[in-house]
């Protein structure tokens, strides 16, 4: 169910997605629950097919829930960035800008003022007169990012608006992110970085179309069961397909028996990388269960 609510809260309850396929029907979100407050900024990550598209276009409306709750603003107090650039190629940088004010109704002198503003933080007024499909990726995500603002929307959804960018075009994109916020609007992105998923003041992990986790990024250290270590090399044996590489070592996951020098206080990628493995290792557990039961 959806329900339109102009002041909020807005978020998604108990969600699930059913996707059709030739081999049945598959799970794409499962329970998925999700606040999404005015003035700050709320991530949403995970690996591929984790769910991540499917939640931001379900809050979006252009996915409807096999059950659960919706509750966001009206259509037309939403701004979406798709994960593509959001923008039309054969259009000038104005004329988007011209074609999205028009389908919002905005009055010239509304338009004119939120496209120097917008153009003017995204530093594409040099560029205002040059085809969307000549800018950089970068220049067009910022401009699809613009154009998803255009209309001073009270909560905004943009998926893995950062993702191909170059480094300084992301420092500028999380700039007018983290402006947006501050003005009131309830912003909830994607993001395969989890670097920038730290600027969150709150963060989902998906995986597989499950939580995994939901809360601070700061606490999320404290929900991953078991123990994650450091060591130089990577763990021998059946150990080291639960390691990964940072930097010049490794990091590896433990259930129970740790080996090697406890991680004091792992940062969000450790937590996530952690998270999955546990869930991933609670899978095979149960499988295993199962097929002993088959066999008894």
């Amino acid at each position: 169910m959806t329900s339109s609510s102009p002041d909020g809260p807005w978020g998604l309850s108990a969600c699930c997605v059913r996707f059709g396929t030739t081999h049945g029907t598959v799970a794409a979100l499962e329970e998925i629950s999700l606040a999404v407050p005015r003035g700050q900024v709320t991530a949403v990550v995970g690996g591929d097919g984790a769910g991540k598209t499917t939640l931001l276009r379900t809050l979006a409306g252009r996915i409807v829930p096999a059950a659960g709750e919706v509750r966001v603003p009206p259509p037309r107090r939403i701004g979406f960035l798709p994960s593509a650039s959001g923008v039309w190629n054969d259009l000038t940088v104005d004329e988007n800008v011209e074609f999205v004010g028009r389908a919002y109704a905005l009055g010239r002198s509304r338009l004119a003022a939120r496209r120097l503003d917008l153009l003017g933080r995204a530093e594409l007024l040099g560029a205002a007169g040059r085809l969307a499909s000549r800018l950089s990726g970068g220049m067009r995500r910022k401009l699809g990012f613009c154009l998803a603002l255009l209309h001073e929307p009270d909560l905004v959804i943009l998926d893995e608006p950062t993702t191909g960018v170059d480094p300084v075009s992301r420092v500028e994109l999380w700039r007018m992110i983290a402006e947006t916020a501050s003005s009131g609007s309830a912003v909830v992105l994607s993001t395969t970085y989890l670097d920038e998923a730290e600027r969150a003041a709150s963060v989902l992990v998906l995986d597989d179309g499950h939580t995994l986790y939901s809360g601070e990024p700061q606490s999320i250290a404290a929900a991953v069961p078991g123990t994650i270590v450091h060591t130089p090399v990577r763990p021998p044996g059946g150990a080291g397909e639960s390691a990964w590489r940072r930097g010049r070592e490794f990091r590896a996951w433990y259930a129970d028996a740790t080996a090697g020098e406890v991680l004091d206080e792992p940062d969000l990628e450790d937590a996530v990388i952690a998270l999955t493995l546990a869930r991933s290792s609670e899978g095979d557990a149960g499988r295993r269960d199962r097929a002993g039961g088959a066999a008894r």
